[in-house]
């Protein structure tokens, strides 16, 4: 039972769309899938803007969720084109939102480009929003999304009474394993390992913007086995990357339904490429095929998966990257293996490498006798789980939460016409093997020494551009008897291919095992090509042959080869080809009907040893091979007298056959020796030719970006021609009305010049008849000037006379002294004046402090209501100030005129000798006068300068009354205040 509180709702808002392609006949829907349950939404118009505005949501609690997120479970949406008419949905292309990103808190919505998309030309997006919502109403028995882990990974009713917590790895340093699950259930053991053998394409993975160390870089594989860190010895080249192959093992104390159980907890095997501490790429081999329901295999064999796994590189959705070529995929070849402790260890499968293409349907296997040992007969051959990773892509595009479900089923039977042991051409008796129901004892197959042992794939991918208008039951078939079997290989169950469509095969891959000479091959794939046929099935009709498709098997022999291990640690060579071909009619016309995609690889594993091989039955109707003796000992009877039966002639013999057996031994060893030397030739020569191939990329891109520069210059150039042919244009048109314009001005100018030269002249005249008169009011007016100069003489004369006469009368005298105190009074009262003013000045800097204050009064809170009324008053009272200091230098202005005035009364009853004298003691008694007054005015100054301090600083919102500077400040103002009204 879960509690409301841990209910919890995933919900997925598809919100719009856009540069989508206009189709006016289709719609379009959004199909969203989370742990096997789909939902979707309502079809809207296909145009390029659609508009979704749906939201999708899944019932979860919250440990469901944390187990969801340990196993990064995405949740995928898959967006279709339907057509109203046929209801055929039509894969646009898919989204894979991460699961951890979804939080609890509302997250912008973000948009997402569609992963493989069909509209190649449009960048089509989707913005899409992922939360986790409370699901506050839900009921607490209601529908909840299922756990993260997969229906195998249940724990099985014979373990009653166990969780899935309780299944986990513990390390036991004492016994030197881990033990997996309760003690109780823990009978036996088990040894896992990993191994990895290869790698290839490692260089895909460095994108141009990344910096490696500017030191030889090193890099190595990292990976986690049961908590314990794996890396294998670092290498420097990736372009060839050459390491030893590693295996890594540990010993699991467990039983083998606790084991399934862990293996479905824990499904994947992540393994990275690192540089230094940053991943440069990974991929995750699946674990849940080493034990299948049911299965007791791992009681005979060790059961294995391996293959080629392609290396993605990280957060590529993110990056927006290109999808790599699957021809050009960085791949790194890795084996797991888990048995039980004490069975056979040696490998029973090979690894694959980068260029094996093993899709997620059954595969078959044609075997054929070249094994030198094999030590019990086996059932129909199939590859273990195949990575999930290179398989095509099937109608639902598999994402890493469905690899699961697409494991590869080893019970499916393969179609029986397709095994049977391909017999080479070069074989002197061939090998016909039927059903199990006949034998094949007794019959011996001779290899020669210059064979090689050859494995040829063919895996028929898919078919797409139908161009019949109507549907057909696609069903292919083919044979070819140089591969050992004439039976026919046939696609099966028949799909259905419309129009508009591509279809996957299923049942299309088969591999051929075979032992021929490489020249012999050579020719007969230059000779014979391999045909196509294609049939329509339909139940209510006879089967219908619609055509044929060639393909040409000498196109694999011109491939570039790539070199990997094989079983026993010997040098193999891998060439791979894909291309697409049509399907033309079988009968008339070669009109094309459909084309059809494929992969084929041709795997060589060098020299196969004469021998002779027979073939024994089995149960399932394969051939177990066995090596024999190349002679059996003879029977004992009588002695013969014949010479080949004598001791000489065995001797003789036998020697004979030993010098042939190293000649063979000698040729073989030449033989390696140059292969070791072509391939180092080849191997120098590839490097040689993929550096002056990326040189060549690098020049074309740059030629590339030169040839757009300067398309782009000649268009602007293009341009300026043209603007420069319309801007010539039209200065020809301006030209032709500036010299209008130009003539009709100088017309005008002359004119003007005329006119005024008439005007100039009669001025000229004007101007003479003026000067003439000026010169007689010249001669008049200096006439009268000298008039006036000699009467003002004459009057200068009597002022003297006159002032001599005054200057002897002692009333003129005091007049004189009184005019001077009137001259300084005049003086004093200028400077009362602008002591007036400047009290004005300040009257008005003070008004505009207390409007300022009025603002500030407003603004601030009512603590402060207090302290700007105090100012007020302080500011009035200063006002009251100033005028009682204006009102005191009035009294004392005019105090000082009266004792002025008294000084000069004094100084005119003085004799007339001691004048001089009197009136310097006069000017001493006004510098006494002034020097008291001097003094309050200093002391007005001073608390002036007092005032403005304290009000700057209160001004500032920093300082109080309570502050200890402000009640110094008013100190001091209290002090000048009492001396002021003391000396007053």
């Amino acid at each position: 039972m879960v509690s409301k509180s841990d209910q919890l709702l995933i919900v997925v808002s598809i919100l719009e769309g856009h540069h989508f392609p206009k189709r006016p006949k289709h719609m379009l829907i959004v199909e969203a899938k989370f742990d096997g349950e789909q939902l979707a939404t309502d079809p809207v118009d296909h145009t390029d803007q659609p508009e979704f505005a749906t939201e999708l949501a899944w019932e979860i609690d919250r440990k469901a969720l944390h187990q969801h997120r340990l196993q990064r479970t995405p949740i995928k949406l898959q967006c279709f084109a339907l057509d109203p008419v046929s209801s055929a949905k039509e894969t646009i292309g898919y989204i894979l939102l991460d699961l951890r990103t979804a939080q609890e808190t509302k997250q912008a919505p973000k948009w997402y480009p569609l992963l493989s998309n069909k509209y190649t030309k449009f960048k089509s997006e989707i913005q899409i929003s992922i939360a986790l919502e409370t699901d506050s109403k839900a009921p607490v028995d209601s529908f909840k999304a299922k756990g993260a882990p997969p229906r195998d990974g249940k724990v099985p009713a014979s373990l009653s009474g166990l969780e899935p917590k309780d299944i986990v790895a513990v390390l036991n340093e004492e016994g030197g394993y881990h033990q997996i699950g309760p003690a109780d259930y823990c009978t036996d053991f088990f040894v896992m390992s990993v191994t990895i053998a290869f790698a290839t394409q490692l260089e895909q993975l460095i994108p141009c913007t990344m910096k490696l160390p500017e030191r030889q870089p090193e890099f190595f594989f990292y990976y986690s086995l049961l908590g314990n860190d794996v890396t294998n010895e670092p290498f420097n080249d990736l372009i060839n990357p050459n390491f030893e192959p590693e295996r890594a093992s540990v010993r699991i104390r467990s039983s083998v339904e606790i084991l399934r159980v862990y293996l479905a907890l824990q499904p994947k095997l992540q393994i990275h490429l690192c540089c230094g501490d940053q991943s440069l790429g990974s991929t995750e081999i699946p674990l849940t095929g080493l034990l299948q329901k049911g299965s007791s295999e791992i009681s005979q064999r060790p059961v294995t998966v391996e293959g080629a796994f392609i290396l993605d590189p990280p957060n590529r959705a993110k990056q927006k990257l290109a999808p790599i070529p699957v021809e050009l995929a960085p791949t790194v070849g890795v084996s797991v293996a888990l048995q039980r402790e004490g069975v056979d260890t040696q490998s029973l499968i090979q690894l694959k490498t980068q260029n094996e293409h093993v899709p997620q349907h059954s595969k078959k296997k044609v075997l054929t006798p070249i094994k030198e040992k094999l030590t019990e007969p086996k059932s129909p051959s199939v590859s273990p789980l195949p990575p999930h990773n290179q398989s095509p892509p099937t109608k639902d595009d598999a994402t890493e939460s469905e690899v699961e479900s697409l494991q590869y089923d080893k019970d499916t039977k393969p179609n029986p016409k397709a095994i049977n042991p391909a017999v080479p051409a070069s074989v002197a008796q061939p090998v016909t093997i039927a059903n199990a129901s006949e034998t094949a004892s007794g019959q011996k197959i001779a290899v020669p020494a210059t064979s090689h042992h050859f494995c040829f794939s063919i895996d028929l991918r898919s078919v797409h551009d139908l161009e019949v208008s109507f549907p057909i039951n696609c069903v292919l078939r083919y044979s070819y008897p140089f591969f050992g079997s004439a039976a026919p290989i046939m696609t099966n169950p028949p799909i259905e291919v419309r129009k508009n469509m591509e279809v996957f095969l299923p049942q299309s891959y088969c591999a051929f095992d075979f032992a021929t000479m490489p020249h012999q091959l050579q020719d007969t794939f230059l000779r014979i090509p391999l045909l196509i046929e294609l049939w329509h099935k339909d139940k209510m009709s006879k089967d219908l042959l619609l055509g044929i498709a060639r393909i040409q098997l000498s196109n694999i022999l011109s491939s570039e080869k790539t070199r990997f291990l094989g079983s026993n640690g010997e040098q193999c060579w891998r060439q791979t080809y894909s291309e697409s071909v049509p399907i033309v009619a079988a009968q008339g016309s070669n009109n094309r009907i459909i084309n059809l995609s494929y992969t084929m690889t041709l795997e060589d594993y060098g020299l196969v040893k004469m021998r002779e091989i027979f073939v024994s039955d089995s149960s399932q109707g394969l051939s177990a091979v066995q090596q024999k003796p190349s002679s059996l000992p003879p029977a004992p009877s009588e002695i013969q007298t014949e010479p080949r039966e004598t001791l000489e002639y065995k001797a003789a013999l036998e020697l004979e056959m030993w010098k042939e057996m190293q000649e063979d031994i000698f040729e073989n060893q030449l033989k390696q020796k140059e292969l070791a030397h072509m391939q180092a030739l080849a191997e120098e020569w590839k490097k040689r030719d993929r550096e002056r191939e990326s040189l060549v990329q690098k020049k074309v891109a740059e030629y590339t970006i030169l040839e757009g520069k300067l398309q782009k210059t000649l268009i602007d150039l293009e341009k300026r021609e043209q603007q420069l042919a319309i801007t010539e244009t039209e200065l020809q048109r301006e030209r032709k009305e500036l010299k209008s314009e130009r003539e009709r001005n100088l017309q005008e100018l002359q004119d003007s010049v005329r006119r005024a030269k008439e005007d100039c002249v009669h001025q000229v005249e004007l101007e003479r008849l003026k000067v003439k008169q000026l010169e007689e009011d010249k001669h008049r007016l200096q006439q009268q000037l000298k008039d006036a100069e000699n009467k003002y003489k004459i009057l200068e004369k009597e002022f003297h006379q006159f002032k001599d006469q005054q200057s002897n009368k002692p009333e003129i005298r005091l007049q004189s002294e009184i005019n001077l105190l009137t001259l300084e009074k005049v003086e004093l009262e200028r400077k009362l004046e602008s002591a007036t003013k400047s009290k004005l000045h300040y009257k008005q800097q003070w008004g505009r402090a207390l409007k300022e204050l009025a603002r500030l009064k407003q603004r601030e809170q009512e603590s402060q209501m207090a302290r700007l009324k105090k100012q007020q008053e302080e500011l009035e009272q200063m006002r009251l100030r100033y005028l009682a200091s204006e009102e005191k230098d009035t009294v004392n202005t005019e105090r000082q005129e009266l004792l002025d005035i008294r000084n000069e009364l004094n100084r005119l009853r003085q004799q007339e000798q001691k004048q001089y004298q009197d009136s310097r003691e006069i000017a001493s008694g006004k510098m006494d006068g002034p020097h008291g007054s001097a003094m309050e005015e200093g002391l007005d100054d001073y608390l002036t300068r007092l005032i403005e301090e304290r009000d700057t600083l209160m001004r500032t919102g920093v300082y109080n009354h309570e502050d200890r500077i402000i009640s110094e400040l008013d100190r001091q103002i209290r002090e000048v205040l009492a001396k002021n009204n003391a000396s007053n």
